[in-house]
C-alpha cells in the first residue's frame, strides 16, 4: 500500500524549456545550440551543467547564477511551466487519501516559486534547502523523513534513472519512472531502468490507479 507519493520537479512536474532558454539568452547563444548540447551531455551520462561549460569553458555556474539573479534575469516559474496533467493528478492523488510531496534537485529560490503556485500538495522541498542533492543517499533519507511513512510505502516518481529511480530504490522506496523529457525518454527502455522501476508511466494520472 502506498501512503505517500513524492515527485521530482524538473521534467516530472515542470518543463525545462524556460530554464535552458534563459541560460542561452544570458550567454548570448542560440537557444537551439544550448538545447542540442544539453541533449549531447545527457546522452553521454554527464551532468547537464556540462553543456554550459562547453559553451563557456571555466564558467563558475554558481557565481553566474548569482549574477543573473542580481541582473533580474534569474529563475522564473509560473503556471505555463507546469505540465498539463500536474494539477489534475496531484488533486486526484490527495483525494485518494495519500500524502503528496514534491522534492527535487532545485534551488531554495525554486522552492519559493513552486510554493507560490499553490499546488495541491502537502509539502515542497528542494536540495537547495536541504543542503544535499540527488543521487546522494542522504537526500532520500530526508525524503523518508518528510514523507511520514515507512520507506516501502513511499513511491518516488522521476524521469532520471540515475538521479531518481536507482537511488530511491536503493533507499528502500518504491519507484515510478516517467517517460518525459530528454532523460525520461532516452533511458525509458534501458534494461537497468526496466529492472529498477516498480512502475513505468507515461503521465502523472497513471499514478492514481497505482495508489488505488
Amino acid at each position: 500500500m502506498i501512503e505517500t507519493v513524492v515527485l521530482d520537479v524538473g521534467e516530472t512536474i515542470t518543463r525545462d524549456d524556460r530554464y535552458w532558454a534563459s541560460w542561452a539568452d544570458w550567454l548570448g547563444v542560440p537557444r537551439h545550440t544550448l538545447s542540442a548540447l544539453v541533449g549531447a551531455v545527457v546522452a553521454q551520462g554527464q551532468d547537464n551543467a556540462e553543456a554550459l561549460r562547453l559553451l563557456r569553458p571555466g564558467i563558475d555556474v554558481t557565481a553566474e547564477y548569482r549574477e543573473r539573479e542580481a541582473a533580474g534575469c534569474g529563475e522564473r516559474l509560473d503556471e505555463t511551466d507546469l505540465y498539463d496533467d500536474v494539477r489534475p493528478a496531484l488533486t486526484a492523488l490527495r483525494e485518494a487519501g495519500v500524502r503528496v510531496v514534491v522534492a527535487g534537485n532545485q534551488t531554495a529560490r525554486a522552492a519559493d516559486l513552486l510554493r507560490a503556485l499553490d499546488l495541491p500538495v502537502d509539502l515542497i522541498a528542494t536540495s537547495g534547502e536541504w543542503g544535499v542533492a540527488k543521487p546522494q543517499p542522504e537526500f532520500f533519507q530526508r525524503v523518508i523523513e518528510v514523507a511520514e511513512a515507512p520507506a516501502e510505502r513511499i513511491l518516488y516518481v522521476g524521469d532520471h534513472p540515475a538521479n531518481d529511480v536507482h537511488p530511491a530504490k536503493a533507499a528502500g522506496l518504491r519507484t515510478a519512472h516517467i517517460r518525459r523529457g530528454p532523460w525520461g525518454c532516452l533511458w525509458a527502455d534501458a534494461p537497468e531502468t526496466v529492472a529498477a522501476a516498480d512502475w513505468r508511466i507515461n503521465a502523472l494520472m497513471d499514478l492514481v490507479s497505482i495508489v488505488r
